[in-house]
């Protein structure tokens, strides 16, 4: 078992930045915000056509990541300001390190597109899970794949000493599995598509919400930088929640979602019949349900300590704080909501 040692460093990497001075926009006139390529979502209409720029009246700079943990490292060190869809279990890595972020609406929800996939040549599906002991398994740790294996190992019993888990980014985890230098592999998005044509996942979306392993995540930010700029904040946020609803409009007016789908495609670095696949298995709530007690209004702080426990119970991080609430902070988004 070698990934303790190595997501303790990552965590102690991140309270150490937590001291270092944030960029304020207003100061320079731009600001970086991070993102995943191959993870398509309707914002990146906006991001395309130059829509953020308009509104918020400052350059915005997008830079891709290939983990929530380095979108922490990043939004630490001042180099990013704000990050979507940054998965929680990153999030509340940072946050028990002592990293002063919050967390300003919910992005997306995607129970199906984030999951761990085992070599199809080992033939092991959800009633043989136990053959996975001392099996080689490739996990990007501190993100929302590391939470899911987690909860799953522990669900079908298997014993996370037994098995040789080594920290490895989605892609290069797909890479990995397709060349049997893995047993198995967690991610999300394209390469958890890449890893299902070498393999099966144990569990559905379904089952996995079943026994409460949800998976959605967030827009975040630097309490410092939001607190110096609320209305740039709120902006970007009314932004994003613009692009949801036309693309949820979208679903039931097919010809919107037409035009909107060949952008997020393209700017995704995907066909638009994989991004198509991809965005029809996510959900993107509106500003009222992020609002409510089901999300930021109430289940999420729940919902994070319960994440920061399994991760403190697993020996992966040292402690978790006794609440996140103070990691919420909706008065952005409710700005948002009444411009």
């Amino acid at each position: 078992m070698n990934f303790k040692k190595t997501l303790m460093s990552a965590v102690a990497g991140v309270a150490l930045m937590t001291g270092a001075t944030q960029a304020v926009a207003g100061g320079h006139g731009e600001i970086t915000v991070a993102y995943f390529l191959e993870w398509p979502m309707p914002f990146q209409f906006a991001k395309v056509n130059g829509t953020y720029d308009e509104e918020m009246g400052v350059k915005v700079n997008w830079v891709s990541f290939d983990s929530g943990t380095a979108m922490s490292a990043a939004m630490a060190s001042g180099d990013v300001q704000i990050a979507v869809s940054q998965g929680v279990p990153p999030f509340v890595v940072a946050a028990s390190a002592g990293q002063d972020l919050q967390i300003l609406d919910v992005a997306v929800s995607y129970a199906e597109n984030d999951n761990c996939v085992v070599s199809s040549g080992l033939e092991i599906d959800k009633d043989s899970a136990d053959e996975l002991a001392g099996k080689k398994v490739a996990v990007p740790l501190g993100t929302a794949a590391h939470y899911g294996f987690l909860r799953q190992m522990d669900h079908f019993g298997v014993d996370l000493a037994s098995l040789d888990v080594v920290d490895m980014a989605p892609a290069e985890g797909a890479a990995a599995l397709a060349q049997g230098q893995v047993d198995m592999s967690c991610g999300w998005g394209g390469a958890l598509r890449r890893m299902k044509e070498h393999g099966n996942v144990l569990l559905t979306g379904a089952e996995k919400e079943e026994l409460g392993i949800l998976v959605f995540d967030v827009t975040s930010a630097p309490a410092g930088f939001v607190a110096e700029n609320p209305e740039l904040v709120a902006k970007f946020l009314e932004v994003t929640a613009a692009a949801n609803a036309a693309w949820n409009a979208g679903a039931v007016l097919g010809e919107v979602q037409d035009v909107m789908l060949p952008v997020i495609a393209n700017d995704a670095g995907m066909d638009v019949d994989a991004t198509a696949e991809t965005m029809a298995t996510f959900v993107f709530p509106s500003v009222s349900d992020q609002l409510s007690a089901s999300w930021l209004g109430g289940a999420a702080p729940d919902f994070m300590k319960g994440v920061a426990d399994v991760f403190v119970e697993s020996g992966s991080i040292p402690s978790s704080l006794d609440s996140y609430s103070g990691n919420i902070n909706t008065g952005p988004l409710a700005a948002a909501n009444a411009m």
